[in-house]
């Protein structure tokens, strides 16, 4: 019964969010069409439509199911700016559909939502490992004789490999990935990824060829299969729940991030994310001050919205996010919140 209740609760709550959001505001200079070139991205071309991108759904009048399994847009097309009888604003193809026409070309030649080039290597190789994530994958178990650590073209033994997998990737637990709210509670690991690897011979244990080694492979370390996720052809959109999340890591090697860098949430699937979320990038303040008997206290100062990211790759308790605006430079421990 409390599940029940609770489940009512948040429907109602994202009902109430639902009902209060304000109109659509046009971006300043709106065209009143766009041709696609490539090199364009829907959140892009969302931009150039709508001061706020994540509503791109709206302005095209698409339901759950087409923002999950959008048609697709094409260099070439032209996207026109009308209105419907009551004047508010919507988006349409030329030849006067209100979705976007279905072409039979690769979806490679689709405008994709956010450059892939930058986030290609978290599909490829992505840095997150989840809790107990490597525990049963497979393991080099031996090394080739007088070989302490291996390198391009060395073989490895690897136990509990899948015979049907040929290509594979080599990894090692990192630093653990802590979460703001709880800092006992680990999210996952920053993994170390250590290069490829071939299966050339299955067996138990079975024998593998190192292809690349980006940093040394030896004894005890995991590999999984190489399987690069597809860049689905998601529409940026906000979620439907309210998000309360923080920043915990920033890749790069940097201390602190802006538009175009990639950062880790603290939120994931379990959460309600999903790839296409755009989620607001806020900063909590505390001031100090002195009251009127000199004494100090801690003045809390309103939030303030330092940019926006997109949600690009989730795990259960970790998401990656694209940061695809900013007002200055983002850190760990920023808030990530349902703009």
């Amino acid at each position: 019964m409390i599940r029940i209740i609770s489940m009512l609760v948040l429907a109602f709550s994202a009902l109430l969010c639902s009902a209060a959001e304000p109109p659509l505001q046009l971006a300043d200079h709106a065209p009143d069409r766009h041709i696609v070139v490539p090199g364009d991205t829907l959140w892009d071309i969302s931009g150039r439509f709508l001061k706020e991108p994540w509503r791109w759904p709206e302005i095209w009048r698409m339901n759950r199911q087409q923002i999950k399994n959008p048609n697709l847009i094409y260099p070439g097309d032209v996207i026109v700016l009308d209105y419907d009888s009551s004047g508010n604003p919507m988006l349409r193809m030329q030849n006067g559909k209100l979705q976007p026409q279905i072409y039979s070309e690769q979806i490679s030649q689709a405008i994709p939502p956010i450059p892939p080039n930058t986030i290609e290597p978290f599909l490829s190789a992505p840095l997150v490992v989840e809790v107990n994530g490597l525990d049963s994958a497979a393991r080099i178990v031996a090394t080739q004789q007088d070989r302490v650590f291996l390198g391009n073209g060395d073989t490895a033994y690897v136990d509990n490999a899948d015979p049907a997998q040929s290509k594979w990737q080599v990894y090692r637990n990192g630093k653990p990935m802590l979460n703001p709210d709880d800092p006992k509670q680990i999210l996952g690991y920053e993994a170390f990824f250590l290069g490829t690897a071939t299966q050339i011979r299955p067996g138990s244990p079975a024998t593998f060829e190192v292809m690349t080694a980006k940093q040394e492979i030896g004894r005890g370390d995991r590999l999984i299969p190489a399987v690069r996720p597809a860049l689905v052809a998601y529409i940026p959109h906000k979620p439907d729940s309210l998000i309360d999340g923080r920043v915990i890591s920033v890749y790069g090697g940097v201390g602190a991030a802006g538009r175009g860098s990639i950062v880790s949430l603290n939120k994931g699937s379990k959460d309600g994310l999903e790839i296409g979320h755009v989620l607001a990038l806020e900063r909590n303040r505390t001031v100090v001050q002195r009251d009127e008997e000199d004494r100090k206290v801690n003045v809390q100062i309103p939030a303030e919205r330092m940019g926006l990211v997109l949600i690009f790759r989730t795990f259960e308790r970790i998401s990656y996010a694209l940061i695809v605006q900013s007002e200055g430079t983002i850190e760990v421990n920023d808030f990530v919140r349902t703009p």
